[in-house]
């Protein structure tokens, strides 16, 4: 079967909403009532586990969604700039809008931070800011071979590979030890402090490489091909990175730590966002299953302004709102707390969604 490349890749919406999707309810606290509402060691307790990062050195679910995000605007890269790739004379103004358009990312990255501490400070950990050095590289790469795109990939993992490895800086040598390794030195570098979780701001060196692969899978989607000629590598491709990752970190070489990004990390998760692309590619786009696409995708529609809306007044005031009529509510039936907090997480939820509903039906669509 041919897909025609000129139409919309709902599986792409599909993957960016639900990914979305998953953000927005963190923000409702929804994770951690799962994880708080259940005993520890059993099943329950075990499933919330995974929708928390891990503490160090492992991988869970959790772990994936920011790969995930960075691999979608990658992919979303490429079919919103193949008319301009067509018209030599646009790039410049294309290349202006992106530098704009990654300053803006930057800078909101910033501001959430400001707004977590509830005072103006300097700090680079948020998604967001990492999102700006990304784009900016895969961009940069955007015309040249997909052999130079994946020999550029697989160059910056090496290089971060090495400068955890082989920097001789006193206090900050050991490559895989929080706060005693390479990312953190440049932490104290860029911004005079340490991550108290162990994330480093150097991480969007080597997820770049996500970034960049979902160019590569992008431009493979977009192509003349046929869908199995094209979910075909994605899905070799997917298995390779899988590999890779979780061979370095069972042999002992590179430890699978997304807090630092290690290259391990890199390929395993990176692994993940192929084969999840193309198991929704031929389950949407080419199987015809739309279930669900219309739900999450109205989501990732308005991406950015939903998440910058839900980090900045999920916590403080649309949790609250929402738990004043769903707690009356269940209170009046005599719910318990279990029932109480995942209910005013739910209906927490449920508004967040309708705001994204309600700029979908006026066609209105927030972009930085």
């Amino acid at each position: 079967m041919k897909t025609d490349p000129s139409q919309r890749l709902l599986s792409l919406d599909l993957f960016r909403g639900a990914t979305m999707f998953l953000l927005v309810a963190e923000t409702t606290e929804l994770y951690h009532h799962m994880l708080e509402h259940t005993a520890e060691g059993s099943f329950g307790h075990a499933v919330a586990l995974q929708f928390h990062h891990h503490p160090w050195n492992g991988l869970r679910f959790w772990d994936l969604v920011q790969p995930f995000f960075m691999f979608i605007v990658g992919v979303a890269m490429v079919f919103s700039l193949r008319k301009r790739t067509q018209q030599p004379a646009d790039w410049p103004k294309t290349r202006n809008h992106i530098i704009r358009r990654c300053v803006i990312l930057f800078f909101l990255g910033v501001l959430l931070h400001c707004v977590y501490s509830e005072k103006i400070v300097w700090e680079l950990w948020n998604v967001l800011t990492q999102l700006a050095f990304t784009i900016t590289i895969a961009f940069f790469l955007f015309r040249y071979s997909l052999k130079t795109q994946i020999a550029v990939s697989l160059g910056l993992l090496l290089l971060n590979e090495l400068l955890y490895r082989l920097m001789p800086l006193e206090g900050f040598n050991q490559p895989f030890v929080q706060g005693e390794n390479f990312g953190s030195w440049m932490d104290l570098v860029l911004m005079g402090k340490i991550n108290n979780g162990g994330w480093v701001v150097i991480n969007f060196l080597p997820t770049a490489a996500h970034t960049i692969w979902g160019v590569v899978a992008g431009r493979i989607l977009i192509s003349e091909r046929n869908a199995a000629e094209k979910i075909k590598p994605l899905v070799i491709a997917g298995l390779i990175a899988l590999v890779v990752g979780y061979g370095l970190d069972w042999l002992g070489i590179t430890p699978i730590i997304k807090r630092i990004a290690t290259t391990s990390f890199t390929f395993a998760s990176g692994g993940w966002c192929l084969l999840v692309l193309a198991a929704l590619y031929w389950l949407v786009d080419v199987k015809g299953y739309r279930r669900g696409v219309f739900f999450f995708s109205v989501v990732g529609m308005n991406s950015i302004f939903i998440y910058m809306v839900t980090q900045m007044l999920g916590y403080g005031w649309i949790n609250g709102f929402a738990a004043i009529f769903t707690n009356g509510i269940l209170g009046w039936l005599g719910a318990n707390a279990t029932t109480l907090a995942i209910g005013a997480s739910l209906g927490a939820l449920a508004i967040d969604w309708y705001l994204c509903y309600w700029l979908y039906q006026r066609r209105v669509f927030i972009k930085v």
